[in-house]
């Protein structure tokens, strides 16, 4: 793939064909042992009408088949390593199957696997293959009765319990669903119980399993499955569907959760939560994935997508859904804030590099691939934009028409925007583009004020990506608002709609030329092009009433501090005394104040001057940062201890956001007060903390200011035994190392004896925290490039996916300067030479080097 030629197994989207059969019922046996489980499965097929006849297929992956039977009768269906082909008959009729599978050798996480003595599975996107032979597409529905033979005391699967009994257990999920959403879990857990009333007053069972000994920490997730079931039910008319709603906490997990109808599987990092091991950060994270994979059982599950194309239309939807209850929980400014922030930092950077691809991407190799920010956050986004161009009413109209239509169906992002037409009137042939159209768009930004009337230029360009060497103009909805000289607002919210190249506003009778405040709320995922005055970001930073743009106005002056910074100038002692009007109005939020003290990241600031056309050192962004850092803890002498102090919570530890927010902004400042006084008040903190979160606050100041090696061995000490906490051990250590010792850093601990690394989680806490280290990844020897690439390879052999993940951490590097460019591709291609590389990890690096 390296030299851009399609390859053999490539997947299009213009190539879909609906399954020649549909399936009438699925009932299957499981038979559990470590190295020899018998999986026997009996499955109704009768043709399809709407589909074009071709050979009987059924996929199949390291399955060894016992038997095969069609209406009872013996068949030699011809087998390849990736399913089988059999002559059937022209009507109706019955598959059955026996096969024998490994779980104990799954180190893939995919399919059925063990988990320290538990039986998991994990079926999204192509697992189901991996237990019995299937036709596993998403658009192939039916209805599974499930019995699993095993002497473990707990045995789950989809759907409604059935009967059970000594060694055996079945179930029956009588809403059709796709092979992906299969699950089933066994083994010796506890369950964690509560109830829920629907809105219709029936009674639903709910239950947490989880290990002996985590018992205690699965209160949290309890509440947010109680929370996310009532809000669903208020903002989208959802009731829950199925007699009990069940969460099983998994150590081995590629991902955070799985949304398995009625039986959701949970990363262990994503349930578990205590005020001794979890972090605000964690509860919050928890909060949001509970929902995320609830709400799933409508936009996910009930309502599924056609293809992996479409699977956007699932994710994107939910991700925007989860926001939607976030804010509504904790601030919706706030969350925001947040969810750009990461976008622009994360998402930005796919979509201005090798692996750019559409909302919707046109063709793939491995479908594990395309599980990214562009089809969850940059999906997430589109839906926004999408109700704010048909408002809050047609919006809601639209979706009960949605799940009013395709209940039960397999859909398409066609289906999904006719919705909206139908129930608005509007035609969205144009916007439909942000689900085929790779990249991020620029806007260019240009005003003139003359006798009372100001205007607004506004220039959209969407640049070249991998496929895609020219665009068309997009739907680009511009949220603005305008400011007379004295602060007050004279224009109001109003959104411009950009749909051509270049398009002129007017906003007439204004007695004095305003301020423009853009991109309110950021309407749209978009990067602005705009010439500023100097005091313009000031005066917004302490008027504007657009929360996203008064945070935006400090980011500004941040950045022009960074960049004074980095070009050896002196930081401009305006900007400290901007924030601190700001920080010290109390009427506003901790949570929202500890958002306007924190700085831009180095990724951002990277990329800025990479769109400027220059070439980004990162450690030079490093330091440039560590300046700016150190002139803010010396501007503010009297106000962060002022802030810290305010941020101080009596009493027992509690995750409610008013809390969360006075320890966000109490820490913010300690990060920058260890600057100036040695670590003393984080030293002091770390020692009296009674929770998580003031621990690792602590630990983190520290370690920035290359102290805090005693506090390590502490937290070490305490924790050594807690598989979760020691994830925090290992990240904290690489990801706040100096960029001098990073890299030894992350290969020390590689030897340490609680380095897991086939546990993705583990393996997440080195590498993921040394990607995440921009100076130490990159550090100028290639030692980070090359420790990486030696640990990918040896990770493809057992989980070829996660290996695929990480390798984005070389996802930037046309950006970087020639030395650094010619390591990183020397690494790339030591990887693609690998004899055996799986196809997860050879897409990724083919299309990286391409």
């Amino acid at each position: 793939m390296a030299d851009g030629t399609a390859d053999p197994r490539t997947i299009h989207l213009k190539d879909y064909t609906p399954f020649p059969w549909s399936i009438d019922g699925v009932e299957l046996t499981f038979a559990l042992a470590p190295r020899g489980t018998r999986v026997t499965s009996r499955i109704r097929f009768r043709p399809n009408e709407g589909a074009q006849p071709a050979p009987f297929f059924l996929h199949g992956e390291d399955l060894r088949l016992v038997e095969a039977r069609i209406d009872g009768r013996a068949v030699t269906p011809a087998v390849t390593p990736e399913g089988l082909t059999c002559e059937v008959p022209a009507g109706a009729f019955t598959w059955e199957a026996v096969v024998e599978i490994d779980p104990e050798d799954n180190t893939r996480l995919e399919g059925l696997y063990l988990s320290r003595g538990m039986y998991c599975t994990q079926c999204e996107a192509e697992g189901f293959r991996r237990i019995t032979y299937y036709p596993d597409r998403p658009d192939v529905m039916a209805v599974f009765t499930v019995r699993i033979e095993s002497d473990l005391p707990v045995l789950l699967s989809n759907g409604n319990p059935g009967p059970s009994g000594p060694g055996f257990a079945e179930w029956h999920d009588p809403w059709p669903k796709p092979s992906y959403l299969f699950a089933l879990v066994a083994g010796e857990l506890l369950a964690h119980r509560d109830s829920f009333t629907t809105m219709s007053g029936r009674p639903v069972d709910l239950a947490i399993w989880v290990r002996p000994g985590d018992e205690g920490k699965c209160a949290w997730a309890m509440e947010s499955l109680k929370t996310s079931m009532r809000w669903d039910e208020t903002a989208y008319g959802r009731e829950y569907d199925l007699d009990v709603f069940n969460i099983v906490a998994v150590d081995d997990f590629n991902m955070g959760a799985m949304e398995n109808k009625g039986l959701n599987i949970f990363n262990s990092s994503a349930v578990l939560a205590s005020p001794d091991t979890a972090t605000d950060a964690n509860y919050e994270r928890i909060e949001a994935i509970v929902a995320h994979e609830y709400f799933h059982n409508w936009t996910g599950n009930r309502i599924t997508c056609r293809d992996w194309f479409q699977l956007s239309l699932k994710e994107g939807l939910t991700v925007f859904r989860d926001a939607q209850f976030t804010g509504d929980l904790r601030g919706r400014g706030v969350k925001r804030i947040h969810d750009a922030a990461f976008l622009r930092s994360a998402q930005f950077r796919e979509d201005n590099g090798p692996l750019a691809h559409p909302v919707r991407p046109e063709s793939f190799v491995e479908i594990n691939n395309f599980y990214t920010l562009t089809v969850y956050e940059k999906g997430a986004e589109v839906i926004g934009m999408l109700r704010r161009l048909v408002g809050e009413d047609g919006y809601r109209k639209a979706l009960d028409l949605y799940f009013e239509r395709h209940d039960g169906q397999a859909a398409t992002i066609e289906d999904w925007l006719r919705v909206f037409e139908d129930a608005t009137g509007r035609d969205l042939a144009q916007f439909k583009l942000w689900y085929s159209q790779a990249g991020t768009p620029r806007v260019r930004v240009e005003e003139s004020y003359e006798n009372g009337t100001y205007r607004l230029d506004l220039t959209q360009t969407l640049p070249p990506s991998p496929g895609q060497p020219g665009k068309q103009p997009m739907v680009i909805p511009v949220a603005v608002g305008l400011l007379n000289p004295n602060g007050d607002e004279v224009v109001p919210t109003t959104v411009l709609e950009l749909t051509e190249p270049r398009q002129s506003f007017t906003f007439k009778g204004l007695a004095a030329r305003p301020v423009l405040s853009i991109l309110r709320d950021f309407s749209a995922p978009v990067m602005l092009d705009r010439q500023a005055s100097e005091g313009e970001a000031a005066f917004l930073l302490a008027h504007d009433t657009d929360e996203f743009n008064r945070w935006e106005a400090g980011q500004t002056l941040a950045r022009r501090a960074i960049r004074a910074a980095l070009d050896g100038r002196s930081i401009d002692a305006a900007w400290a005394e901007s924030l601190r009007a700001v920080l010290r109005d109390t009427t506003l939020s901790p949570a929202y104040r500890a958002t306007i003290l924190a700085r831009p990241s180095q990724e951002e600031t990277a990329q800025a001057l990479f769109d400027e056309g220059q070439t980004p050192d990162p450690v030079a962004i490093f330091h440039a940062h560590e300046a700016v850092d150190l002139h803010l803890a010396r501007s503010l002498p009297d106000l962060l201890p002022a802030l810290f102090e305010e941020g101080q919570v009596p009493g027992p530890y509690s995750p409610d956001p008013d809390a969360v927010g006075r320890r966000s902004l109490a820490n913010a400042a300690l990060a920058l007060l260890s600057r100036v006084d040695d670590g003393a008040r984080a030293r002091a903190q770390f020692a009296a903390a009674d929770n998580m979160t003031q621990s690792v606050a602590a630990l983190a100041s520290l370690l920035a200011i290359g102290k805090g090696a005693e506090e390590l061995r502490i937290f070490h000490d305490r924790w050594g035994h807690d598989r979760l906490v020691m994830d925090k051990w290992f990240a904290l250590q690489v990801g706040q190392a100096r960029p001098e010792v990073a890299v030894a850093t992350a290969e020390r601990l590689t030897r340490h004896p609680a380095f897991d690394w086939k546990n993705p989680n583990r393996f997440r806490s080195v590498f993921g925290a040394l990607s995440g280290n921009p100076a130490g990844f990159h550090d100028p020897t290639g030692a980070g490039y090359r420790l990486l690439a030696d640990w990918l390879i040896r990770l493809d052999g057992a989980n070829p996916l996660s290996a695929a993940r990480m390798s984005s951490a070389f996802s930037t590097w046309r950006r970087l300067d020639a030395a650094r460019q010619g390591l990183i591709a020397a690494e790339l291609q030591r990887i693609q030479a690998t004899p055996g590389l799986s196809r997860d990890l050879s897409e990724m690096v083919g299309r990286m080097i391409a």
